[in-house]
């Protein structure tokens, strides 16, 4: 999603590590709190939303699980055994979203999300990931990472990346973001132990063009939210992430959902149970916290992701 048109300039260094248990107080580019504007907007769109013919269907249902899991007193952990068929794949209404239970969801599939009102936690019956070895790269995208016009660092702007993907699209003013100011309070947090990093696309004059963000948990990375201003560069930096995850020996990514980009990056879907056993597999290995750094430019990127070109 695009921000303001103001460019964003590159940091010289990498910001310091920020203290203190207040997720609004050490993150102080992140709004606190939506105005009542902004509630309104979002309760209007969140309803047309709810209200489409693919998903009307599944509404009454929606609200009578959430009612019930309300009143039990919401789901502090999702159980993988007690989701719904409708709608799809509901675990219940998330009691408390901080980055510890957060990351406790994610590691047996689950994630929260909601367009208004109270967050719920969703898994999917049929799973999007991308395994390194089938992935694609299209001839264009590897001339643009040969030519070196763009440069990838990771973890420098983290909230100017999150600001960027949660704001409207440029060609959509009225888009609906799911990253309202509490998960963006959420993921700063995250970001500042270590569990959720950025990615940022940077021009030759020094402007944030292009990045994105996801979780890791064990040798799995989960992707979040992206964005771009200029063509492909979106693409670009999750090549360079691609390539930097490789290297550190994770098994996959996890897009949990397939749009018409990632099948031609070489997402597949694979089934809940399957996904599930690649977590209890993968997720619980070590992993090491903290900020990352890219040592791989573009050019190099590519050659460490090793793969056929597209025609």
């Amino acid at each position: 999603m695009f921000a303001s048109r103001r460019a964003l300039t590159a940091p010289h260094s990498v910001p310091h590590e920020t203290g203190g248990s207040d997720q609004a107080a050490g993150s102080p580019g992140l709004p606190a709190r939506e105005t009542t504007a902004e509630i309104a907007k979002r309760w209007l769109l969140g309803t047309a939303y709810a209200l489409q013919p693919q998903r009307i269907g599944s509404l009454p249902h929606l609200l009578f699980w959430t009612a019930l899991d309300l009143f039990r007193g919401r789901t502090e952990i999702p159980d993988q055994n007690r989701t719904q068929s409708r709608p799809d794949t509901f675990g219940g209404v998330v009691r408390h979203l901080n980055a510890e239970t957060y990351m406790a969801a994610l590691r047996l599939g689950f994630f929260p999300w909601a367009h208004c009102g109270p967050a719920k936690w969703w898994t999917r019956e049929q799973r999007s990931v991308l395994f390194f070895p089938e992935l694609h790269v299209s001839r264009r995208l590897r001339k643009l990472m040969r030519s070196g016009k763009y440069r990838v660092t990771f973890d420098t702007a983290f909230e100017e990346v999150v600001q960027n993907c949660a704001a409207p699209r440029a060609y959509n003013w009225h888009s609906l973001t799911w990253l309202t100011p509490r998960f963006r309070t959420l993921f700063a947090d995250l970001n500042r132990k270590g569990h959720t990093h950025s990615y940022e696309v940077w021009n030759t004059e020094g402007e944030l063009v292009a990045g994105g963000f996801g979780s890791v948990v064990g040798q799995v990375f989960v992707g979040e939210s992206m964005f771009s201003r200029e063509p492909d560069t979106s693409k670009l930096a999750s090549m360079v992430l691609y390539a930097h995850l490789k290297k550190w020996g994770f098994a996959f990514v996890d897009a949990r959902d397939r749009t018409p980009v990632l099948d031609k990056q070489g997402y597949r879907d694979i089934p809940r149970a399957e996904f599930e056993a690649l977590m209890r597999e993968h997720a619980g290995r070590s992993q090491t916290t903290g900020r990352w750094t890219a040592t791989l430019s573009t050019a190099q990127a590519l050659d460490v992701l090793e793969c056929a070109p597209d025609a």
